[in-house]
């Protein structure tokens, strides 16, 4: 019998500590202020037999804490490869997210994308200087042309993100995937010459989007971060400058009003959607 007690007490112990795990790994994963979301691989480079490993990491200045991998806040987690999809293999709480053998050589690209979480504002002043930043400087404009409160309302934002990780020669190309927002590399850092700069493209709901303020966020292997703004042509297309031995965070945000239903679920009254992409030049 008391044996048995024992054990029961024990698994009350394992169950009590795997639920705070997860509970503190939500947490984590749906922070108070919405900073940049992005994949952070530990190597951006790997031989063809090692395991590919990434980090969900959400902070500022391309430095963040580690976001375990929460299943219901994930309807997507992708990994792909000359055209090959394939889930990737996660379990709740997993930390980091991405643990798993890369499906075959080449250029391996992680897609990874949140469910919509929630952020309230107490005051104008806050959003105001989250719209300038983002570059979205008539929203107190259109906040007023809807008849909104300047105080004590509430955005829903969700993340969309790629990393491109390279698996042998790692050769291929990156593509689109079908996120409602995304960034995709129009040249592969880790093959081509990019010594006069990467060229991206910007999608927002599959069409090129057009004068869109992109944020390339560079560090250097000291770990020394510089930010810079660019913007999209006319096209969608940004150039943007690398140096060998950095890697790269690039960040684009749509702001938006939320359709009715999200409106109604969320009780929101505007709507972001963030894409991020991760690589690294050799």
């Amino acid at each position: 019998m008391y044996l048995l007690l024992s054990r029961v007490v024990l698994l009350r112990v394992v169950n009590v500590r795997w639920l705070s795990g997860v509970w503190l790994a939500i947490l984590i994963t749906c922070p108070a202020i919405a900073h940049e979301f992005w994949i952070e691989p530990t190597q951006y480079q790997i031989k063809d037999n090692a395991e590919l490993v990434a980090y969900l990491r959400n902070g500022e200045n391309f430095d963040g804490s580690p976001s375990a991998y929460i299943t219901p806040r994930t309807p997507r987690f992708d990994l792909i490869t000359r055209g090959r999809v394939d889930p990737v293999v996660a379990r709740l709480g997993d930390n980091p997210a991405l643990k798993m053998r890369p499906l075959q050589a080449g250029l391996n690209i992680v897609v990874h994308q949140n469910v919509p979480s929630v952020i309230s504002y107490t005051n104008w002043e806050k959003f105001q200087r989250f719209a300038d930043h983002k570059d979205f400087p008539d929203m107190l404009a259109r906040h007023r042309a809807r008849s909104l409160p300047e105080s004590k309302f509430r955005e829903a934002y969700t993340r969309y993100s790629k990393s491109l990780i390279a698996v042998g020669d790692g050769s291929g190309n990156d593509q689109v995937t079908g996120l409602e927002i995304e960034l995709v590399a129009m040249q592969n850092p880790y093959i081509d010459d990019v010594s006069d700069g990467i060229q991206l493209k910007a999608y927002y709901q599959n069409e090129p989007r057009a004068n869109a303020q992109i944020e390339l966020f560079e560090k250097s292997p000291a770990g020394e971060v510089d930010v810079t703004l660019h913007r999209t042509d006319d096209h969608g297309l940004v150039l943007l400058p690398v140096k060998p031995a950095h890697s790269y965070l690039v960040d684009m945000v749509v702001l938006r009003e939320p359709s009715p239903a999200l409106a109604e679920e969320k009780s929101v009254e505007w709507e972001t959607l963030w894409a991020s992409l991760t690589f690294a030049v050799p």
